[in-house]
This record gives C-alpha cells, sequence and structure tokens, in this order.
C-alpha cells in the first residue's frame, strides 16, 4: 500500500481505504478462487495494483467516462481504475465465468458501484466506449480485431480515444502497422525494477474502427 501513496499521494480517505482493503479481500478470495498467482499475491501492489494505475499517469479520465477492460480476469486494470476514477463507468468483461465471480464479490466488498460485470467474449459485446483497456490478452491486431467498432466517436478527454493497453517486451513488430501508437515506459512513472521492460500503448481511434 505504501508504494500506491509513493505514486499518488493525493488519494482521498475513501480511496486509500478502498486500496488498502484490496490485500485482504483477493488473499481470502485467492484461497477459494485461485486467480492471482501465489508469488504475485504477495506482491498484489507491485505488480497489479501500481500495474493498473499505469494509466492513470498518462490520462486522469474526465467524469461520465465509459471505459470496458476486456480479458479482466481477477479485475486488473478496472478496479484499481474504479477506485481511483469513482466517477466514470467501468464495464469489465471476461469469458471465464470463476474469475468474475471474484471480480463481483471484490466490488461488493469495497461497495464500489461504478462497475459492472459481463461473462462473454468482447466480440459479443455490442456497446461503444472511451477507452478500452486490457493487459496484455493478446497480440495487438488480434485485439483490435475483438474490439472493432467498439469505440465512441464523441471525445470526452483530452487523449483521443481508443485503446490502452498494458504490456512488455519488444512491441515493434506488432505494432509496426500502427502509425499512431504512442508507447509509455513505465520505468518512466516508476522507479521500482519490475516496471522496467512494461510499457503502455496508446492506440487512438483511427485504427480501432
Amino acid at each position: 500500500m505504501e508504494l500506491v501513496l509513493k505514486y499518488f499521494p493525493n488519494l482521498t480517505d475513501d480511496q486509500i481505504s478502498k486500496f488498502q482493503q484490496l490485500e485482504s479481500l483477493y488473499k481470502d478470495w485467492n484461497l477459494k478462487i485461485n486467480v492471482v498467482s501465489r508469488k504475485d499475491i504477495d506482491e498484489l501492489y507491485l505488480r497489479h495494483v501500481l500495474h493498473s494505475l499505469a494509466i492513470a499517469k498518462i490520462i486522469s479520465f474526465k467524469d461520465g467516462t465509459q471505459i470496458m477492460d476486456v480479458g479482466t480476469g481477477g479485475g486488473f486494470p478496472g478496479i484499481p481504475l474504479a477506485i481511483m476514477f469513482p466517477n466514470c463507468n467501468f464495464h469489465l468483461v471476461d469469458s471465464i465465468a470463476k474469475k468474475l465471480k471474484v471480480v463481483n464479490e471484490v466490488t461488493g466488498g469495497l461497495g464500489l458501484t461504478n462497475i459492472r460485470t459481463t461473462h462473454t467474449r468482447v466480440e459479443d459485446i455490442d456497446e461503444t466506449y472511451d477507452f478500452i483497456v486490457s493487459r496484455a490478452v493478446a497480440a495487438m491486431p488480434t485485439f483490435v480485431h475483438w474490439t472493432k467498432g467498439k469505440i465512441a466517436k464523441q471525445q470526452k478527454n483530452n487523449l483521443k480515444n481508443g485503446i490502452l493497453y498494458l504490456k512488455g517486451g519488444d512491441l515493434s513488430e506488432e505494432l509496426k502497422d500502427y502509425t499512431t501508437t504512442t508507447i509509455y515506459n513505465l520505468n518512466d512513472f516508476y522507479e521500482e525494477g519490475f516496471f522496467d521492460t512494461k510499457k503502455l500503448v496508446h492506440l487512438p481511434q483511427k485504427f480501432t474502427r
């Protein structure tokens, strides 16, 4: 939790309380339904919470922003972002029902009212969003295909509507056809070694229609 406060010192008391509760909620539910590896659960704030909140380092979502988290797994990056942006709406989608059970239980335990979940493949979602977020569920061309037509045209935020994708390693090959991407190195925001190879990719709407 100290890590979150180190990089986000201006949290409200309510946000701090919710972030503090995450560890016990995940540890409890992970014993029943394993959605986070044992190694990762012991470093939840570094590997999951702070990683998710990298998105908040490049954009402060305006109130009313609609965000879909594709392949949310145990609720990342959606749940930390929903705590950070309580006046935005988050739709967390996953094709594995047991993972969403954990998401729903954690969401309920925190009293978050700005999250809804759907058990389906993203291709079957028939809605549009200002941003689609995810943590490395597929190569970018595949992800763009899955989410085609799901980005809203009307802009609310300073950053152009599109995909915000957390991924690591060398992305040059899979991004070679996307000339308007912006790649942010997470070690520009965080000093911990875990983030040395981690990146955040912004792919604006032009390539996601």
